[in-house]
């Protein structure tokens, strides 16, 4: 029997709509590898099997299965986005354990297009930080178990990097799918502002908040946007030479970026001059500032997803952040800052049609119980490991990660991409040539060997 775990979306969907296999060898060979394999690296809060093989069958049974973009293939949910009939915790005991009556717009969408949620996965409690751990265990890097998989979508990508799923669903306040992807060698792209559905938390972060998915291949994250949005991404032709700007210094003032990410932007900054890109240094005016606006909109998003939940069950850290956050609710909710962060911003973006910057300034931290230490001590483990992605929050424009290179460690590295609001067709077709130029593995080589 063939091991469909592991192959690309798109393999097994071609695969199931030309009925070479069926939905249900799918994604029991996917529940089989995260039997095997899960424990190892703490992606899910929850796995649904039983729940998974029925949808898989009510897939198999369906009229239109030739045309449908995902059919048959697993992926999986982070767990701040409603699954039918299952709770939505959102990584704290002080949420409720009340199943949701109606999936999430994405949810809905990732389903009427063939794929079978198999599981929830770990984030930090309310998604905060740039770690997964917290009451439902801790989500490791599968390329280096030492270390955490990133946060908040952690668990998500922790999930894909393993092979335990092909496709996974998150979502980007401050950084939430970009970080974790960069660290676990995957591909993502956080939409620009309105590209794809948010209605994550109360308010989705002041509109910073994105839904996005985290794939292996930039063919299967082209797809799955392509139902999440309820658009096309198409690739053109021949998209002709694209301005791109060279930035290696960390907008926050004080954090430095190590070797490897910045071997990591000259190598494909490198790669994309000798394909023909008008390639140039140039580093954005970041505004001194920049590291103050973030931290109150931080931490004023927490503010906001806490309130009415129980303060006594939630994590210190946790508290601590929401406490901080609440001075900062007014100035922030007037979005005066983010204006000008973007009218800042916006004539580099008419110079430039692509940023590439260091996707990281430094690997993760060391996996471990971060919820039970201090918040400060939280806050500048976050902000020294990821200064570049915050901006692009704070702008609503759209962000990728790209793997590029390795750490000494073996672990993969990673790089940036942002662009103006509307450029992520733009972002796609880099993203694309520099897998053609520099591939990657697309999935950690687990102890089985696959």
């Amino acid at each position: 029997m063939t091991d469909w775990a592991g192959r690309s979306a798109a393999e097994i969907a071609a695969a199931v709509r030309e009925k070479r296999v069926t939905p249900r060898e799918v994604v029991a060979g996917h529940l089989a590898r995260i039997e095997r394999l899960g424990g190892r690296i703490g992606a899910f809060r929850k796995v649904r099997a039983e729940a998974a093989l029925a949808e898989a069958d009510e897939v198999a049974s369906r009229a239109g299965l030739a045309e449908l973009p995902l059919a048959g293939v697993p992926v999986a949910v982070k767990d701040n986005l409603a699954v039918r009939g299952e709770s939505c915790r959102t990584g704290s005991a002080a949420t409720p354990d009340a199943p949701a009556a109606e999936d999430h717009v994405t949810v809905a969408r990732l389903r009427a297009a063939g794929a079978v949620v198999v599981g929830l996965t770990n984030v930090p409690e309310l998604c905060v930080f740039a770690t997964t751990e917290g009451p439902y265990g801790i989500a490791r890097n599968p390329w280096d178990p030492s270390r955490t998989a990133g946060g908040s979508s952690g668990g998500s990508a922790a999930a894909v990097a393993a092979g335990l799923v092909p496709l996974a669903l998150g979502n980007d306040g401050m950084g939430s799918l970009r970080i974790p992807a960069a660290n676990c060698g995957l591909v993502t792209l956080k939409p620009g502002h309105g590209v794809v559905p948010a209605g994550i938390g109360n308010g989705d972060w002041f509109g910073m908040s994105e839904n996005g998915p985290l794939a292996t291949t930039v063919e299967d994250l082209r797809l799955v946007l392509a139902v999440l949005a309820d658009t096309e991404f198409g690739r053109r032709e021949d998209p002709g030479p694209r301005r791109i700007a060279v930035a290696l210094r960390s907008p926050v003032a004080g954090v430095s970026v190590s070797r490897p990410y910045t071997d990591a932007v000259r190598r494909a900054a490198g790669a994309l001059a000798g394909a023909g890109h008008r390639v140039r240094q140039a580093e954005p005016p970041y505004p001194l500032s920049i590291g103050v606006t973030a931290l109150q909109h931080w931490t004023a998003g927490t503010a906001v997803d806490a309130e009415g939940l129980d303060r006594a069950r939630l994590a210190r850290r946790t508290r601590v952040h929401a406490s901080v956050g609440r001075r900062f609710l007014r100035p922030v909710r007037g979005g005066a800052a983010r204006d000008r962060l973007r009218a800042r911003l916006t004539p580099f973006f008419t110079e430039y049609d692509v940023l590439l910057t260091p996707a990281l300034a430094r690997r993760s931290p060391q996996a471990g119980p971060w919820h039970e230490r201090g918040w400060l001590r939280n806050v500048l483990a976050n902000t020294a490991y990821s200064p570049f992605t915050p901006p692009w929050n704070l702008t609503g424009w759209p962000a990728m990660s790209v793997p590029v290179g390795a750490l000494p460690s073996g672990a993969p590295c990673a790089v940036q991409l942002v662009g103006r609001p509307g450029a992520e067709p733009v972002l796609l077709e880099v993203a694309q040539e520099l897998e053609r130029l520099s591939p990657w593995q697309r999935t950690a080589p687990m102890a089985d060997g696959r």
